[in-house]
């Protein structure tokens, strides 16, 4: 496995100024946003579709420095119902034909969330057993059956029309898929296009283990992310797993996402990355720097050399 980068954790810095800090800490992939939530802020992804030279220009600069792009990304909720969901189905459409360009195979992005039902006009993320009420169970029938899986059909076609090999969808809260269990409905529904984005830190503070959604997934891992997150002493012993507080309320909070090694010690993350590997993925690991419990630069120095001593070859 090797080792890359979410870029929008440098997003501070200009383009050409971030691969330099990347190639200083030892990282040769980079993995871009294209849109959706992120402002995409080393990717003018409308702009790069409309001249060739600049895309010949972001590929030499990536060149010479001996970088690739390990993905993008276009992390949103392409089913939102309103102005949002379209923009991030523009987004979507918009990173498929820049990897078709650049020759980029990866697209990483969420499966969406729509609404329970089609009068509804926000989206709807259902995890309470639909057993009771009973309605509950409709609704999950139309966010699967009449949204996600045709919308999902679709872009696979597009995709393939593209040259794009993979999708890779982010075990995010608040998306239809968000778990393997869930990443299989949709897989089974549309195609072994349809891969998992393995971020452990998710699966963490939902109470599963990493390690053993690794073995379930075996080739349906298209990709990783090296994120971390600490479940707060005391206080999820209190309140849960189930956090509404922001992410800047780092005090209060009963988990928080954090540098890699400052959650699980390396140890576990051997083993994480044995069991990855040992299932087949050997690819790209993008550290994902979310850290707010201490500077940009402390975190992605720390979490690169956590990786490094950790990523299975």
């Amino acid at each position: 496995m090797k080792l890359s980068f979410c870029t929008d954790s440098l997003g501070h810095l200009p383009f050409e100024q971030m691969l330099d800090k990347l190639l200083e800490l030892g990282v040769y992939g980079v993995e871009m946003t294209t849109g959706g939530w992120s402002s995409a802020p080393h990717l003018p992804t409308e702009a790069l579709l409309a001249s060739a030279t600049q895309r010949q220009n972001l590929l030499k600069a990536l060149e010479s420095r001996g970088m690739s792009i390990a993905a993008l990304n276009v992390s949103g909720n392409p089913l939102d119902p309103g102005e949002l969901g379209q923009k991030h189905k523009r987004d979507t459409e918009n990173a498929l034909a820049l990897a078709g360009e650049l020759g980029v195979k990866k697209i990483v992005m969420m499966s969406g969330l729509p609404p329970a039902s089609p009068h509804d006009t926000i989206p709807n993320w259902i995890t309470y057993t639909v057993s009771w009420p009973p309605t509950l169970k409709n609704c999950q029938d139309y966010q699967w059956n009449e949204v996600a899986i045709p919308y999902w059909q679709g872009l696979v076609a597009r995709a393939k029309q593209s040259g794009v090999e993979k999708f890779a969808l982010e075990n995010f809260s608040s998306m239809l898929v968000w778990n393997p269990e869930t990443l299989f409905r949709l897989r089974n529904a549309v195609g072994d296009m349809v891969g998992l984005n393995l971020d452990p830190s998710h699966l963490l503070w939902m109470g599963a283990d990493p390690i053993a959604a690794a073995r379930a997934l075996g080739p349906a891992i298209h990709h990783c992310h090296g994120k971390d997150v600490r479940m707060e002493r005391g206080l999820v012993n209190i309140n849960g797993l189930l956090e509404t507080k922001p992410v800047e309320d780092v005090a209060n909070r009963a988990w928080n996402y954090v540098a890699v090694g400052c959650g699980q010690d390396l140890q576990w993350w051997k083993e994480f990355f044995s069991v990855v590997r040992m299932m087949g993925y050997n690819d790209w690991v993008s550290l994902e720097m979310e850290d707010l419990t201490m500077s940009v630069e402390a975190g992605v120095t720390s979490s690169i050399a956590a990786l490094k001593q950790t990523i299975s070859q």
